[in-house]
């Protein structure tokens, strides 16, 4: 064996069933035959490193694709093997980055933004050195729409967009779909992902496009395949209709925002995941990858995976998102798409964190506050600054009213034109509220300035819903212990806290009833300690039905405590 042809070796080692050569040793021992059968060899950079042997193959050509995923101590292996390199890759995509490697050594916290270290790629290395050149037409998307904001926001509009026959069409386009009763709790959103997986559930049955699916976190993924399957065990017509797509050259997926990058698919299905802890509350400010510095890559890459229609379901709305100055880019770029999604605008008014021009904004500014109302100074973006922006009290995302005062943005004005009509007739046509205030007017008597606008204001602005506080007195006495040991309880594990609520509770009430038939019991602890539901249909769709059957009825009553701490337990710990 020793003795045989590179081509003896090759033809030997396809006839047998067992016992190969390394692929190692292969290539090295049939190096030209090899590259005589296959000129061209596709290879991940760990693949060449561990096949390769250096100095046995060099290669004409090396193209590397999908090169801002690629570590340049990765590429060098595969560079040093060849004569020429071209290196392919788009720089507002995904860096490289640890996530995977926190996940493969046991790490469970997709949304923690420490382990996203992100490090220079193979083409961001080179891009000072070779010459390039930029690809601008962009051909995936069969409908303007659905490359129209990434183009805007982060291609500076200099991608050539091809124009749609169908400029309105319920098969092109992006559709926003707002999950009324959707909440975030514990790093996924039950409600969003089974209202996805129902509509992708329709989508198989209905259609032939091939679909994907993504959600922003590994868990909100597999709470929407959880959903999906439990669809599938109750729907005949279903399976029918996965097993053909199953089938087909492009079949459903499922991922998170982290690995979709490379995917296409006709439609795209996208859970935003992130909204209110509890039905018509605050939407907390952090969104996982998205608020890590290149979070606006990561979003890039998300928009422009479909042809024909992206679904876009969302328990937020965008005003939920407030950006300050200090913002990250990805968050803005979160809360703009959004606002495209659901209103097809992409022109966004920017916090710039720049101070007031005048004493005399700062006048108005001040003067407004004393009435309820923020200000934010020089909001805008690309060389015109409104002024004061004023916020909804109801709904700080939102504007209600932009103020110019007659300071440097109004005398850089080139025209009286441009000064006193055009500008405000955009602005208002972009859905501003515009009123001007000036100087020597508010000067001479404030108030009369001063009370229109505060009248108008109060006319525009939403409720605030203030937060409703439990008087004790008006609780039983098992309420009041609930709520007496979550407030002391701040120490506790989840088990330890569920246990505490059963000796300090239930089982006060509970004396005649088997241990075993408790609400509460050890097995029931077990289970809730792993799920933590913390609503009654997650209560019914995370507990096995063999623990539940087994609690006695009466126990029933005391079910929302339980959610409660559990609920309590896990905001605390945020």
């Amino acid at each position: 064996v020793k003795n045989l042809t590179e081509m003896g070796l090759i033809t030997r080692e396809t006839e047998k069933k067992a016992k190969h050569v390394p692929i190692r040793d292969l290539v090295k021992r049939s190096q030209h035959a090899l590259v005589a059968l296959k000129p061209c060899f596709m290879m991940g950079p760990m693949s060449v490193a561990q096949y390769l042997e250096p100095g046995v193959l060099e290669f004409d050509l090396l193209i590397m694709d999908e090169a801002s995923q690629i570590r340049p101590e990765d590429a060098l292996g595969a560079i040093a093997r060849s004569k020429q390199v071209v290196i392919v890759g788009d720089p507002k995509q995904l860096p490289p980055t640890s996530f995977f490697d926190k996940l493969i050594d046991g790490g469970d916290d997709e949304d923690d933004t420490s382990v996203l270290q992100e490090s220079e790629s193979i083409l961001e290395s080179v891009g000072q050195l070779f010459d390039y050149r930029r690809l601008r037409w962009h051909y995936r998307s069969q409908h303007e729409s659905l490359i129209k904001f990434s183009n805007m926001n982060f291609y500076d509009g200099n991608l050539v967009l091809f124009p749609s026959p169908h400029s309105e069409s319920d098969e092109f386009g992006v559709k926003f779909h707002h999950v009324t009763r959707g909440r975030f709790v514990n790093r996924r959103n039950t409600e969003e992902g089974k209202a996805v997986a129902e509509a992708v559930c329709h989508h198989l049955k209905t259609s032939n496009e091939s679909v994907g699916v993504v959600a922003m976190s590994v868990g909100q993924r597999d709470q929407i395949e959880k959903a999906f399957e439990g669809i599938q065990k109750q729907d005949l017509a279903l399976q029918g209709a996965i097993d053909k797509n199953l089938a087909s050259e492009d079949p459903l997926f499922f991922k998170n925002l982290e690995n979709v990058q490379g995917d296409e698919r006709d439609v795209i299905f996208i859970s935003c995941t992130y909204g209110p802890q509890d039905h018509g509350g605050p939407v907390h400010q952090r969104f996982g990858p998205i608020n890590s510095e290149n979070g606006w890559r990561r979003l890039n890459v998300l928009f422009t995976r479909s042809k024909k229609r992206m679904h876009v379901f969302s328990s937020m709305q965008y005003t939920d998102i407030i950006p300050g100055a200090n913002t990250k880019e990805g968050v803005v770029a979160f809360r703009n798409f959004l606002e495209y999604a659901a209103t097809g605008r992409t022109s966004h008014p920017q916090i710039t964190g720049k101070d007031a021009d005048s004493d005399f904004e700062i006048d108005v500014a001040s003067m407004l506050y004393k009435h309820g109302y923020e200000c934010e100074f020089q909001v805008g973006a690309a060389g015109y600054f409104i002024d004061l922006a004023v916020r909804d009290p109801g709904n700080p995302g939102q504007f209600l009213m932009g103020i110019e005062c007659d300071g440097a943005t109004y005398h850089s004005a080139k025209s009286v034109r441009d000064r006193d009509r055009l500008r405000q007739q955009i602005l208002e046509n972009l859905g501003w509220e515009i009123r001007r205030i000036w100087s020597t007017d508010w000067f001479s008597n404030p108030e009369s300035q001063l009370n229109p606008i505060i009248e108008e204001l109060n006319s525009l602005k939403s409720e605030v819903i203030e937060p409703i506080s439990l008087d004790n007195s008006s609780l039983s006495e098992s309420e009041q212990q609930t709520l007496a040991f979550l407030d002391e309880g701040n120490d506790l594990t989840i088990e330890q806290a569920l246990k505490h609520l059963d000796q300090e509770v239930i089982s006060i009430d509970s004396e005649d009833i088997d241990v075993d038939r408790k609400l509460l019991s050890s097995s029931m602890i077990d289970a809730l300690t792993e799920f933590q539901p913390t609503t009654r249909s997650e209560f019914t769709e995370m507990i096995p039905q063999y623990l539940r059957s087994k609690v006695d009825p009466s126990q029933g009553k005391y079910i929302d405590q339980v959610l409660e701490v559990i609920e309590n337990f896990e905001i605390d710990r945020v």
